[in-house]
């Protein structure tokens, strides 16, 4: 009893200690962004869970607020393909509104909050015709593009980086 006693308070010890370590750390990404001065990433969304997409969009937002902190310039682009844009219409489909109602009111204020960021985003008239939305339900920070897939790879080719986030 007493061995094990003592074995339970070693292994106590020495989590709180490596947690304690851990814990005094500064937490950046410096070795990633060193010597760089502009951040330039294309987001891939194609999410077909409203919560999840959500969720994801106030993730960016931080992303770039913490590329900011950390003295680089981002330079973002976000393009929506496939089930996502079933969530970026003022008037979505009956099922998809009263399956998502206030979870999509979150989307259109993180979209806006988005455009406001100065974070381009572009919505996939392929993708938008698939799922029968109407581009004239738009929300109004979205640029329609022709093809989703296509933008990706203009983007990459002129430098940014391919973040997929499904």
């Amino acid at each position: 009893m007493i061995k094990l006693f003592q074995y339970t308070l070693l292994i106590l010890s020495l989590a709180l200690a490596t947690s304690h370590s851990h814990a005094d750390r500064e937490i950046n990404d410096r070795a990633a962004l060193a010597d760089l001065n502009v951040g330039k990433a294309v987001f891939l969304i194609d999410i077909a869970d409203a919560k999840k997409m959500n969720f994801y969009l106030e993730v960016i937002q931080g992303t770039f607020k913490g590329m900011q902190a950390q003295g680089v310039t981002p330079d973002f682009v976000m393009v929506y393909i496939g089930p996502s844009v079933q969530y970026l219409s003022t008037s979505p489909k009956e099922e998809v509104a009263d399956r998502h109602g206030a979870v999509l009111m979150e989307i259109e204020s993180n979209v806006e909050k988005l455009a406001a960021l100065g974070i381009e985003q572009e919505i996939c008239a392929v993708a938008t015709e698939a799922f029968g939305i109407d581009n004239n339900t738009l929300l109004p920070d979205l640029n329609l593009v022709g093809d989703g897939f296509i933008s990706l790879i203009g983007y990459q080719a002129q430098g940014y980086h391919l973040v997929p986030v499904y």
